[in-house]
């Protein structure tokens, strides 16, 4: 504030203080702390104990945020830990698999195996919650399938329905991850 300013003011509270019958040495002076006032000191520490509790919880907050945050990001790069390890078996058989088709005459004895590996890979993701969208046969249903093509059917009973499957669809806990693309009959 100005001095001039500042100068106005305190004589207009010394005018009031005339008034009041008190002296320019007993009054208070601007900025000076009021003495014998309880309510206002007593107020000015409830402030500043609630801003040092806002503080505290602002920073507390900050470190449960920055935590959440970190576990968040832990938890995301290594939640595929677990199904790449389920599925490195599956991979070993395959490299067998492999071997094996170089080194065999029989046909049979190697389709067998390969089947094996398929059955025991699907097992596995069905125990992870992964199921296969059944559509073949089925009235088209745009939830759960794709249409990429219709084709026309003499059969009343084929239309609407699908025909063919060109990609399977799946399903993971109930939640459709990829869609069959399929061939409706009009």
């Amino acid at each position: 504030m100005s001095d001039n300013v500042q100068d106005t003011e305190q004589e207009n509270i010394n005018n009031e203080n005339d008034e009041k019958g008190m002296s320019s040495e007993t009054a208070p002076k601007i900025g000076e702390p009021v003495e014998g006032n309880t309510e206002i000191v007593s107020m000015e520490e409830k402030v500043d104990e609630l801003q040092d509790k806002y503080l505290r919880l602002s920073a507390e907050f900050d470190n449960y945020r920055k935590r959440t945050l970190k576990e968040r990001y832990e938890l995301i790069k290594t939640a595929g830990e677990d199904t790449i390890q389920g599925l490195l078996p599956v991979i070993d058989d395959f490299d067998r698999a492999i071997a094996a088709m170089n080194q065999s005459e029989d046909v049979s004895a190697v389709r067998e195996g390969i089947m094996l590996i398929y059955d025991k890979l699907i097992s596995y993701l069905k125990q992870k919650g992964l199921s296969e969208i059944e559509t073949l046969g089925k009235e088209f249903d745009t939830n759960n399938s794709e249409a990429i093509a219709k084709l026309a059917v003499p059969e009343k009973d084929k239309k609407g329905k699908v025909i063919d499957v060109v990609q399977k669809g799946y399903m993971l806990n109930d939640k459709v991850i990829r869609y069959a693309k399929v061939v409706v009959g009009e």
